[in-house]
């Protein structure tokens, strides 16, 4: 990465994709991510110290989360105008790519996973609020008024969708779970091998609706044709 300051230009999920050298990246949610075999926990520090010493490194970009043999590492232009993939998010992701094969670390582009949960309300402003205040969470700047973030950059993300009608069932909320697009289909079919249903399946490949056994729902979800 150069020391030049450009303003980041945002990216649609297709536009990162077809960069050179983000084979390690994939799609989630509304950032890129990557996962990396450390092998230790000590071999992770020493991976997130070079990180952090790349050019360019500033809020969002990159975060990383540490575990005993993994590192994740998630980078996302965060504005009023959208969240995404950026052309920062392009020159960042060749420079961790970078690190990641001089120390000899193996990607594992099948570990990434991204969690959305979703709540359904007939009045979303009344019911929103409630979420805010219980998770301590913070309203997205592009989408204030369906969509709360944690701040810390630790949980899943909220995404209230609108019901035509209020509903007389006691659930009205499920998970969306992302995943790589070329893992969707393999998901897909384990989760329909285990007992589950598919509940809707119109939007595939953005997303599957499945049930499980007792009706409640999941979304296995891509950034595929959004």
């Amino acid at each position: 990465m150069t020391g030049e300051r450009r303003p980041p230009t945002p990216l649609s999920a297709a536009e990162f994709e077809a960069q050179e050298g983000v084979e390690d990246w994939r799609m989630v949610s509304e950032g890129v991510c990557a996962v990396f075999r450390t092998g230790s926990l000590a071999a992770g520090a020493r991976f997130a110290a070079r990180i952090a010493a790349l050019d360019g490194v500033g809020p969002w970009n990159p975060d990383i989360d540490l575990r005993h043999d993994l590192a994740t590492v998630r980078t996302v232009l965060v504005s009023a105008e959208g969240y995404g993939p950026s052309s920062q998010a392009v020159e960042m992701a060749r420079a961790v790519s970078a690190v990641a094969r001089d120390m000899g670390f193996e990607a594992v582009p099948s570990a990434v996973e991204s969690v959305l949960l979703i709540i359904e309300a007939f009045d979303i402003p009344r019911v929103l609020p409630f979420w805010e205040a219980v998770f301590a969470y913070v309203r997205r700047l592009d989408s204030p008024e369906e969509d709360l973030i944690d701040p810390r950059g630790r949980q899943p993300a909220f995404w209230f969708e609108q019901l035509d009608a209020p509903r007389t069932e006691r659930n009205t909320m499920h998970v969306a779970c992302w995943v790589p697009p070329e893992d969707a289909e393999a998901r897909v079919a384990a989760a329909l091998a285990a007992g589950g249903t598919i509940v809707r399946d119109q939007f595939a490949p953005m997303w599957w609706t499945l049930a499980d056994p007792e009706g409640n729902e999941v979304d296995v979800a891509t950034s595929r044709n959004r």
